[in-house]
């Protein structure tokens, strides 16, 4: 189905592109409108695709255990990072969440909404919030990091640290 729907989007859409400049002066409307709405179909195929993808009992048990075991290594790194601040090179914090993070945070982020269609939007919305407070206050140290300030770097971890805790314990609050 979604390869169909590939194939509608793109033959649609070249053939409207084609149509709309054959002719300088005249456009074949009902051609054109033809073509645009089999590209829509395509749109309407691929996107059923997905969502009949997504909302497949074993992806969503499979992308809650990836929500909730990229929380868990999101803990533990923050965690570490924060036990071995050396207060005399600020610096190296934000080369560590360089290197340690991105990986387990877009793990999280591709997985998320699962925590919506499993849950509802209402716990969705409780874990996002704490999880999004502790991206910003990470974005904040990653910046103290860079201009050296040590004091915002230590506060702000902590910060973190405490708000990935909470979404960890809204989304295993969530399992029982």
């Amino acid at each position: 189905m979604k390869k169909l729907g590939y194939l509608l989007v793109f033959v649609g859409f070249v053939a409207a592109s084609l149509v709309s400049v054959t002719d300088v002066l005249r456009v074949n409307w009902v051609c054109f409108i033809i073509f645009l709405i089999i590209s829509i179909i395509g749109i309407w195929l691929i996107r059923r695709s997905e969502k009949k993808e997504t909302m497949h009992e074993e992806t969503l048990s499979k992308n809650m255990k990836v929500i909730e075991k990229s929380l868990e290594r999101i803990v533990d790194d923050v965690k570490l990072i924060r036990s071995e601040l050396d207060p005399k090179k600020p610096q190296e914090v934000h080369q560590r969440i360089d290197r340690q993070l991105p990986e387990h945070l877009e793990m999280f982020i591709e997985s998320r909404k699962t925590i919506g269609h499993v849950h509802g939007l209402q716990a969705y919305g409780h874990v996002m919030n704490y999880f999004a407070t502790a991206e910003r206050y990470l974005n904040r140290v990653w910046s103290a990091s860079a201009d050296g300030y040590i004091d915002e770097v230590t506060e702000y971890m902590e910060k973190s640290e405490q708000q990935f805790e909470e979404a960890l314990a809204a989304l295993r609050e969530l399992g029982k």
